[in-house]
């Protein structure tokens, strides 16, 4: 069997079809709980701004900043600049979705500042290597497969170098789920706590956050079944 072959022709469709489906449905439902709830004015009448500044303080986290980003749901922290940027709407409008996604990237302030949060230290970590994975991996893998017609068991040596590479790209992915889904319990827990929502509302952030998890979910999915794919066909060709 010529490497780079693997399965039948409907299986390759299949598997197409999964990987180009699954991030768009994730998307399709991150866009349209967004904007559902973004026009859902909150009873407190809270800015993600004020929602995120008025979380800080109540942990005792003082030195982040929380600025006005440019695009829509460009919103995050970044734990080397001590800033948490909002996207205009969030930052702007008291709404339950402005509510829950600020409330979402306090907890990764909280995870950093109070928590000590460990995944959160290792995805940190494994960001250079994540970097390298994804620009190198599928370059290594491609080269291997047109190098084996040429050099043999050589080219298999340069394609299992891209895997291992591709093996950082999806730790990371794998390990962005646990913290993402911690800042979105832990966001969840400071709105009420701080009494920013009221049981409702409450109910309508979880919808915003579980919604945005999918898209985490969609991505160490599809990383994952891309890198056991590249390792079926290597495996698969080299018996053969």
């Amino acid at each position: 069997m010529p490497i780079g072959f693997y399965g039948t022709s409907a299986s390759y469709i299949l598997y197409f079809l999964l990987i180009m489906l699954i991030p768009l449905w994730a998307q399709f439902k991150v866009r349209s709980t967004y904007e559902r709830y973004k026009k859902v004015r909150t009873k407190s009448g809270l800015t993600g701004k004020e929602v995120a500044e008025i979380i800080m303080q109540a942990n005792g986290i003082t030195g982040v900043e929380v600025i006005k980003g440019e695009d829509e749901l460009s919103d995050h922290y970044d734990p080397t600049k001590d800033v948490v940027v909002l996207s205009p709407i969030v930052y702007s409008q008291p709404t339950v979705a402005s509510v829950a996604i600020a409330a979402h990237e306090v907890g990764h302030v909280i995870q950093d500042k109070v928590a000590d949060y460990k995944p959160m230290r290792w995805r940190h970590s494994l960001v250079p290597l994540a970097n390298i994975g994804g620009n190198l991996s599928t370059i290594l893998i491609l080269v291997g497969f047109m190098l084996t017609g040429l050099i043999g068991q050589f080219g298999y040596t340069v394609a299992w170098i891209g895997v291992g590479f591709m093996l950082f790209a999806v730790l990371f992915q794998v390990v962005t789920l646990p913290v993402e889904f911690d800042a979105s319990k832990r966001a969840l827990e400071q709105v009420v706590d701080l009494n920013i929502v009221d049981e409702q509302e409450h109910r309508h952030c979880k919808k915003v956050l579980t919604a945005a998890a999918l898209t985490y979910v969609a991505a160490a999915l599809v990383a994952l079944m891309e890198m056991l794919r590249f390792i079926f066909i290597l495996l698969s060709s080299n018996r053969d």
